[in-house]
């Protein structure tokens, strides 16, 4: 983002979708993270790759960046560092998945930011993290638009205000547990999605209508992340 406009990558926290790579995953084509509400069949091979239950946010292995116009000159990038997420899922019932979400707006980092640039950003014009010291994301629907993708809706609350936000997610894998190397279920995801900041009462330097000079409303985000989740149980050897 540029100098200033950063509190639209909050939006970021969306959530988290994630990516994952793993080294027997079964279906890179369902979604346990992408619930499902539409004609699309989820891959059976799903239920072999990661099972129901209570998945939480690998923290090692996730990322949230965005991105905002800059003058029109360039798109200004950052990203948050302290995220967290939890995931509930049941591939028998995927249009029953719940996400939530929740950003630390003070783990805000930006590029070599000129000195004292980092704590107007945090300041009231734009993430106010003082009087506002948490962004959160609660899902309201899953919707899987395909075999391995889906939208996820939901209220994201930033600055005070609550707005509905969506985001399209893209399953890259699961499996049940690789032991000894991981002794639970994993799944990955990658997410992107846009929001306005005006519409959480952000307009700190917006540009003139008609023109660019200034920081775009619009902040574009991406999130890449793994979840963990139960147990392995004995597998076969």
């Amino acid at each position: 983002m540029r100098p200033r406009p950063i509190s639209a990558l909050l939006l970021s926290a969306i959530l988290f979708s994630a990516c994952i790579s793993a080294p027997q995953a079964t279906a890179p084509e369902s979604s346990p993270a992408d619930a499902a509400i539409a004609p699309v069949t989820p891959d059976p091979a799903l239920a072999n790759g990661a099972g129901a239950g209570v998945y939480r946010l690998d923290k090692h292995h996730a990322s949230l960046v965005f991105a905002v116009d800059h003058l029109g000159f360039s798109n200004y990038v950052g990203q948050f560092t302290r995220f967290d997420a939890t995931l509930t899922i049941d591939p028998a019932a995927p249009e029953a998945a719940t996400l939530t979400a929740t950003v630390d707006p003070t783990s805000l980092t930006i590029p070599t930011p000129p000195e004292g640039f980092l704590e107007t950003l945090l300041g009231a014009d734009w993430l106010n993290a003082a009087a506002f010291p948490e962004i959160t994301f609660t899902s309201t629907q899953i919707r899987q638009t395909g075999p391995a993708d889906a939208e996820v809706t939901g209220g994201l609350t930033f600055l005070g205000a609550t707005v509905p936000v969506s985001f399209e997610v893209h399953f890259n894998g699961a499996y049940p547990g690789y032991p000894p190397y991981d002794p639970n279920a994993r799944a990955g995801f990658h997410a992107a999605g846009s929001l306005n900041r005006s519409d959480f009462g952000m307009t700190h330097g917006l540009p003139p209508e008609g023109s660019t000079m200034g920081v775009g409303d619009q902040v574009k985000f991406w999130i890449d992340a793994e979840f963990t989740g139960p147990p392995t149980e004995a597998l076969p050897t």
